[in-house]
């Protein structure tokens, strides 16, 4: 029952994903969440966020940032980057990830999701059929609602790892 949370990998941080061996592998769209996955909760984009899409940009990526904040936060954020968004995008429901990969014109099969909380962005990535990225929050300080939530993001991602481990077992012994 708990699969359905499940990321498909979880990392540390976006710098860790492989963006140019998924590229090779056939991935062409890239949806992200913003706040506390790219940069923390609230601030513009970096230099480093700034050099991660000037970099998926050259390497052919259509983008999309997926906020379920309002338009003077995303727009804000996405002043220097220069992609496609949604904001108010009430994830974890599933019509706005249709919709990004529509703005981007991609699909399931090919495109990628990157946020930090398991029960908006990668709860409503995985209803949606898309490959999923859990990443570790960015700052520990956020607001109580999310706080609140981190409490049983623990579980699930106790059962996550119990699970990856049962997974590669089995890969092992060849089940």
């Amino acid at each position: 029952m708990l699969q359905m949370f499940y990321p498909t990998q979880y990392l540390d941080s976006v710098e860790q994903i492989a963006f140019d061996r998924l590229y090779q592998e056939g991935c062409r769209g890239v949806i992200f969440d913003i706040d506390n996955t790219l940069v923390p909760h609230g601030a513009p984009a970096d230099a480093r966020a700034q050099e991660l899409f000037a970099h998926l940009k050259k390497l052919g990526y259509r983008c999309c940032l997926l906020s379920n904040n309002k338009e003077p936060r995303v727009r804000m954020f996405n002043e220097k980057i220069k992609v496609k968004y949604i904001f108010k995008a009430h994830k974890p429901r599933t019509a706005n990830y249709k919709k990004a990969m529509r703005l981007i014109k991609t699909d399931a099969s090919n495109t990628l999701f990157v946020g930090d909380q398991i029960f908006t962005d990668i709860w409503g990535a995985n209803l949606a059929g898309i490959r999923t990225v859990l990443v570790k929050p960015i700052n520990p300080k956020e607001e109580i609602q999310i706080i609140i939530k981190r409490y049983p993001e623990k579980i699930v991602l106790f059962f996550y790892k119990k699970w990856l481990k049962k997974q590669a077992k089995q890969k092992l012994s060849g089940k």
